[in-house]
């Protein structure tokens, strides 16, 4: 594993947050800019990543015991991560976000209506249709060699996700779906059916509103 110091400067996680948002960055990223940095012998990478490890084994009945076995961590950053997981939890449970319908997408992500340039969204979805996780994936022009499906269901399966939405905006302010916007959504679907995530919409939006291939009876 690469060394954080080593890593090129566009695939640090304060960089990746700066240039995409903090949407943008995998687990092991946020819990390493969390820890802020490793311990001796052990790089910051590595740490988050044994510590993502035992939080996706079983993250229900995570405590301070366990955090602590892990070799070189001391009770100071195992709070800290406690600590912010309970936060979180407090807050995931206030809102507890539902996903029905395309208009649901629009009010979640409106306030990508308005950028100048175009964001290429995903939104993971658990069985009962509550977010898990919402991502940007690309920012750019849009086409069929950028919006790479590894890209698009890496997180999804790693999310554990029943479904998922994309969506995109267009700055022009048009909701008409343009070639490549078909062209993408279709090797999506492709790849949904292979990895056994439902694709279940995908939302372009505007300043004028949004288009939605579901209702559209595109999907």
């Amino acid at each position: 594993m690469i060394a954080l110091r080593d890593m090129h400067k566009d695939d640090k996680p304060r960089e990746k947050i700066i240039k995409k948002g903090v949407e943008a960055l995998k687990n092991e990223e946020l819990m390493a800019l969390l820890l802020g940095r490793g311990i001796q012998g052990k790089d910051v990478r590595k740490l988050s990543k044994e510590i993502i490890g035992i939080m996706d084994r079983d993250h229900e009945n995570m405590s301070l015991e366990k955090l602590c076995d892990i070799h070189g961590l001391g009770i100071a950053k195992a709070s800290q991560i406690l600590a912010s997981l309970e936060l979180s939890k407090r807050y995931l449970i206030r809102t507890n976000r539902r996903i029905t319908d395309a208009k649901d997408v629009y009010e979640e992500l409106h306030k990508y209506a308005n950028r100048q340039q175009e964001h290429f969204l995903t939104i993971t979805l658990d069985g009962a249709s509550h977010i898990i996780n919402t991502r940007t994936v690309f920012i750019g022009t849009l086409n069929q060699s950028l919006v790479h499906p590894r890209e698009v269901f890496a997180d999804a399966i790693a999310d554990r996700a029943a479904g998922i939405i994309i969506a995109h905006n267009h700055p022009s302010g048009t909701l008409v779906a343009s070639r490549a916007d078909v062209a993408i959504t279709q090797r999506l679907m492709e790849v949904s059916k292979l990895v056994g995530i439902e694709l279940l919409d995908h939302v372009i939006l505007s300043k004028q509103g949004y288009f939605s291939f579901s209702d559209e009876g595109l999907l």
